[in-house]
């Protein structure tokens, strides 16, 4: 069944998908009608591509298109439920994504759907008993401790819990505001660090100017700030992420103005 929102790139498609932003892990079986659907839908009218296995999830391993996704995303969230650690497929994934906070800095968002975070982080309840069933089925058992230590490692980053009193409504829009906020500052990272070097500059330029006036000096200062300006407004494009063909739009406009006849 495909997902409902043109946003979402999908494994199950063959067809070319554009570049997402969130990666959303969950167990199929338990919230592909409820939260994550929801999620994805608040998240799409929020302007974030998302992507979704829309496949069962079954096997040992995660094909490499999947694994692709992982790595491409800038936030992955984890949907953790009930039954997400029966699945050896949703624990390889979370697996690949903790991979990918340690070597890309990617964000990882839990989100505790019908669990009690400690059950996560301890395995117990219904992770304890997948846990007695993986240990029993599985012959790796060093595969089985990376699981459980991964689990332990996610279920103690910041992130929600499902279980507070609340709509599913009004969670799931401060889930996707939350998200936003976190992909927003990937976005701009480097630019707000190139911002503090460069206000740290021109404070520095100001008080040298007053010290030893002179019309060198004071050029200087008014030069960081106009490279402040231009770099506060790129930031504010690159949040508002235009699409390619609006930045062309922009970029002939730009130039048209520029030919003045005048």
């Amino acid at each position: 069944m495909a997902w409902p929102y043109s946003s979402s790139s999908s494994s199950s498609n063959n067809t070319p998908q554009e570049k997402h932003e969130v990666f959303i892990s969950f167990r199929s079986e338990d919230t592909r009608n409820t939260l994550t659907s929801h999620l994805n839908g608040a998240l799409k009218r929020l302007d974030i591509k998302t992507y979704i296995d829309n496949n069962l999830k079954s096997g040992d391993e995660i094909p490499a298109s999947l694994v692709k996704a992982i790595e491409e995303a800038k936030l992955s969230v984890v949907v953790f439920s009930k039954n997400y650690a029966e699945s050896k497929w949703c624990l390889e994934e979370l697996m690949k994504i903790l991979e990918c906070k340690e070597t890309r800095g990617q964000i990882v968002v839990p989100i505790f759907y019908d669990v009690d975070p400690s059950f996560v982080r301890n395995q117990r309840g219904s992770y304890a008993e997948a846990f007695a069933k993986h240990e029993r089925n599985f012959e790796e058992v060093n595969k089985v401790r990376e699981w459980r230590k991964g689990l332990a490692e996610a279920a103690n980053f910041s992130g929600w819990d499902c279980n507070i009193n609340r709509t599913e409504l009004e969670l799931v829009e401060e889930i996707a505001m939350d998200v936003l906020a976190k992909v927003d500052r990937v976005y701009v990272r480097d630019l707000d660090h190139e911002i503090d070097k460069l206000e740290k500059l021109a404070k520095l330029q100001y008080e040298f100017y007053q010290s030893i006036i002179s019309l060198d000096n004071l050029n200087k200062y008014h030069s960081t700030l106009r490279r402040i300006t231009e770099i506060k407004m790129e930031k504010n494009l690159r949040l508002l992420r235009l699409t390619p063909d609006l930045l062309s739009h922009l970029e002939g406009f730009s130039n048209n103005n520029s030919r003045s006849p005048f």
